[in-house]
């Protein structure tokens, strides 16, 4: 090892930038003890955020809580940065980076230097310009819009139930549009109209049949990863709940909640989810790294920047070649993000001390998606699932891949609590306007004096 300190910047704190850090944490313990290595992992939040169990959280089966991992608790040896990076320039091998609280606070971007970095950003929600899509569309990527769509499904049965004479509010408020049939539509979809059709056993002037849920995928199936035959199953499913499936449909214009579908069907809807895909972050596609014709960085297989010194990848943000022949490139999702950031931070180490790299090499272990409470679909090494047994294989899974012992068990404290108790049908939305009352009182105050 090098006597000179050597500074790890690890830009992105979700699911490759915290279990590459959490890696390095084990590989590097003495060196980072002994100050002769540094860690820095950069986030807006203070949390890493586990995006499969979102649809539970969404749906009142989990503590919200209960599916982030607090990032100063998980990485203790290593430093947490909250704030911005809004520029990679390896050039100098430098970052800029805009502190959380920066604009308010009247604080300028800082730069920081690094000897190696790992560029973790992940992807965001890859939208098209459709008309009043950005006006009244929602996105299913963070526990906020998880939580958010939550209080919002509730909110419109409130208004469907105090507006007992207006058939148009009624309709409007009990029609709930998803777009993108990927897991995360599927299983927002399927989580929150279980939800909702439960929380209607409390509204006797709501009937599950007066409200419409409908998925529109552009493409001629749903569920790829789970296999056409599974993919099939599961929207014969949904159908048989009454939710509306259309394939090779497309989203046309959706201003002022007024939705017309590319097959001619127009309505007005209360609720718009977009799931339509992700593509890499944008600070990406402004730095000098090698990018690829999706804006993604050129990895290797080693999970090294082609053709660049000192610079790791791997996740959403990075085109990762797929050794095991399923594909061209690994898929973005949360099995190949954990995999890949424990042998990226495998070979950080392997750098450090002077030994040969590894490749990312993985078997197909297959995919498992929740449908709602009990019901579930997966395809797990060849072996087809659905129903209860499906659903009991998703939850077992992703627990075992929860991070922290902590977590694990408040999780199992949820499902058990829900074996014994009906989930809560509460909206909480006034959450998003914590200060309303407190104006209200303030205004008040001035008009009488």
């Amino acid at each position: 090892m090098p006597s000179e300190r050597k500074h790890i910047v690890i830009v992105g704190g979700g699911y490759v930038g915290m279990y590459t850090a959490l890696r390095l944490q084990k590989r590097l313990r003495g060196e980072l003890r002994r100050g002769e290595i540094a860690v820095t992992v950069i986030d807006p939040q203070s949390y890493m955020t586990y995006q499969p169990f979102l649809p539970e959280a969404a749906a009142g089966n989990l503590e919200p809580r209960h599916v982030v991992a607090p990032l100063r608790r998980v990485l203790p040896h290593c430093r947490i940065v909250n704030g911005y990076v809004t520029r990679i320039e390896h050039a100098s091998r430098s970052i800029t980076l805009r502190p959380a609280g920066a604009q308010t606070a009247g604080v300028p971007e800082r730069t920081m230097g690094y000897d190696l970095l790992v560029v973790a950003l992940g992807s965001i929600s890859r939208t098209l310009p459709v008309p009043g899509l950005a006006e009244c569309g929602i996105g299913f990527k963070t526990v906020e819009e998880a939580i958010f769509l939550r209080n919002h499904v509730l909110h419109q049965l409130d208004i469907a139930a105090s507006n007992p004479d207006d058939e148009e509010v009624r309709r409007r408020a009990l029609t709930f549009v998803f777009v993108g049939a990927g897991f995360a539509g599927i299983e927002a979809l399927a989580e929150l109209e279980d939800l909702a059709r439960d929380a209607c056993k409390f509204y006797p002037n709501i009937d599950p049949s007066d409200m419409r849920w409908m998925m529109v995928e552009a493409t001629d199936r749903i569920l790829p990863e789970v296999g056409p035959e599974m993919g099939r199953w599961t929207t014969e499913a949904l159908r048989r709940r009454g939710i509306e499936v259309k394939l090779e449909t497309m989203l046309k214009s959706a201003e002022k909640r007024h939705i017309v579908l590319s097959d001619g069907e127009e309505f007005d809807a209360g609720t718009l989810v977009w799931t339509a895909g992700v593509k890499p972050h944008p600070v990406v596609k402004g730095s000098d790294l090698p990018l690829d014709d999706k804006g993604r960085i050129k990895a290797t297989d080693e999970l090294t920047v082609e053709g660049v010194e000192g610079v790791y990848t791997a996740g959403d943000n990075a085109a990762v070649p797929d050794r095991s022949g399923f594909a061209e490139f690994t898929a973005p999702n949360a099995q190949h993000a954990v995999r890949q950031a424990k042998r990226l931070g495998d070979n950080i180490a392997a750098d450090l001390h002077g030994r040969p790299r590894k490749r990312y090499e993985h078997k197909y272990v297959g995919s498992v998606a929740s449908l709602g409470l009990h019901k579930g679909v997966a395809n797990v090494y060849g072996m087809k699932l659905r129903g209860l047994p499906a659903w009991v294989m998703h939850r077992t899974y992703h627990l075992s891949r929860m991070p922290t012992v902590n977590r694990k068990f408040r999780i199992t404290a949820d499902w058990t609590l829900a074996l014994f108790f009906r989930r809560e049908i509460v909206s909480l939305g006034e959450l998003e306007w914590p200060r309303q009352e407190f104006e209200l009182a303030a205004g008040r105050t001035t008009e009488s004096a």
